[in-house]
């Protein structure tokens, strides 16, 4: 950096804010509410408008400094992704972001909102910041510290030359990954479609009666909607045979709660524990912020088999049901959060019923038959075993699953070919910056 101007980032900012903590209380009604972004909202590079969370309007009355602008530059202050920083590029409506994300104010004529992130995202800004961290259960950012980092500072014309690559890396990603996300979300009409089951989410109506005899069974209003009592008729009437869970499964149980002082901290002394986070949206098994358990006190028959369909049992009503095969090497369990289903030889393909599952939980279906309480819903064992689902051929599950897996594979190259190109396009600017 010796060819650059070094300043301090505190001189680079007309302010630094940490804003205040005014609330962990989440509201429902938009209308009367702000939109609030967490600390995993903020990654490197990149500022996630969603999921978007609400908080009453009272709440940020004194706090208004916590509301984010064009311009500005986020550092995440505590966390597992402290350190993330982004520039905040496009807002469509007002965010504000919590106690836990650092609010840069630039002096622009001084430094570039882009050229700083990239700055920072760079491996050399990275390990800059590391090492401001304090916290040994949990790593912590403190303003003092933060604004005595040190900074190259090229002119402001140089600073917006060495970022042009880098904008155009962060295009071709975002055009990639919409190309992915795009096959991906196709995933579920494709299977309803293919069953004769398509069905449009929330097309229903406000209004309708039920027989008193037919609500005895289960009496939330929900259920009874002419839409999803459509949906369990063409299941029903969809010209293939049809099955309850529980006919086709040997067996159908939830892992294990494992509290903190449960956990192991790597996979030397622990076994990973699969956990609802470790289910993506579109039903690929992750090991990002893997938890681990103790080797000593995991049983064999707590041990998850290849095969085995993992279903998330308890989150958000949206994300009740979300499912996955499992099929990695290597010895895991689960949490009590998911439920392992393992398939009765020639019955059913994992992959169908884990496909299944998902396409049947983006119409609402599973949280409709999941118990609601406080900021989660559960569908238990035996709700789950009595749900009945069509069950094709062998060849017609086949051609199901090949035509997803082709589609994920496909997404799969996509997201790679994205990320590889922003990695080069870092490491380029990294040395610009160092000269080389």
């Amino acid at each position: 950096m010796k060819k650059f101007p070094i300043a301090k980032l505190g001189a680079l900012c007309s302010r630094m804010i940490q804003p205040l903590e005014f609330t962990r209380e989440y509201e429902e009604d938009e209308r009367e509410s702000v939109r609030f972004l967490r600390a995993a909202n903020i990654l490197d590079g990149e500022l996630r408008l969603e999921p978007v969370l609400y908080v009453a309007k009272e709440k940020v009355a004194k706090a208004q400094d916590s509301r984010i602008e064009v311009g500005d530059v986020l550092i995440t202050r505590t966390g597992a992704n402290a350190g993330a920083t982004c520039a905040v590029r496009d807002l469509p409506d007002a965010y504000y972001i919590s106690s836990h994300t650092i609010r840069l104010i630039l002096r622009r004529e001084m430094v570039e909102p882009k050229y700083l992130e990239s700055f920072l995202i760079s491996d050399f800004g990275k390990s800059s910041v590391e090492r401001l961290f304090t916290g040994a259960a949990q790593k912590q950012l403190q303003l003092a510290s933060l604004s005595t980092l040190p900074i190259a500072v090229p002119s402001l014309p140089d600073q917006r030359k060495m970022v042009e690559e880098m904008e155009r890396a962060r295009e071709s990603r975002r055009r990639k990954r919409e190309e992915a996300d795009d096959l991906l979300s196709g995933l579920d009409a494709f299977l309803l479609d293919r069953l004769g089951l398509a069905t449009k989410r929330n097309q229903h109506p406000r209004f309708y009666g039920v027989r008193l005899r037919d609500a005895w069974g289960r009496c939330d209003p929900d259920f009874h909607s002419p839409g999803f009592k459509a949906l369990r008729k063409s299941i029903e009437d969809c010209g293939f045979p049809v099955l309850t869970v529980g006919e086709i499964c040997s067996s159908v149980k939830s892992g294990f709660a494992a509290g903190r002082e449960m956990q192991a901290f790597d996979d030397v002394q622990g076994v990973p524990h699969i956990r609802p986070l470790n289910i993506s949206s579109h039903g690929e098994l992750t090991f990002e912020g893997t938890k681990y358990v103790p080797k000593d006190g995991i049983t064999e028959n707590e041990i998850v088999q290849g095969g085995e369909v993992l279903l998330n049992n308890t989150n958000s009503t949206e994300w009740v049901g979300k499912s996955t095969v499992f099929e990695t090497d290597g010895r895991c369990c689960c949490s009590n959060h998911i439920t392992r289903l393992v398939i009765k030889p020639g019955t059913a393909l994992p992959w169908y019923i884990a496909s299944f599952f998902n396409a049947i939980r983006s119409t609402g279906y599973l949280g409709l038959l999941a118990t609601n309480f406080v900021n989660q819903a559960g569908i238990n064992t035996e709700t789950l075993s009595a749900l009945r689902l069509p069950v094709p051929d062998p060849r017609t599950q086949q051609e199901i699953v090949d035509e997803l897996h082709r589609r994920r594979l496909e997404a799969r190259r996509l997201r790679g070919e994205a990320a590889r190109e922003w990695e080069k396009a870092k490491a380029r600017f990294e040395a610009k910056l160092l000269g080389g």
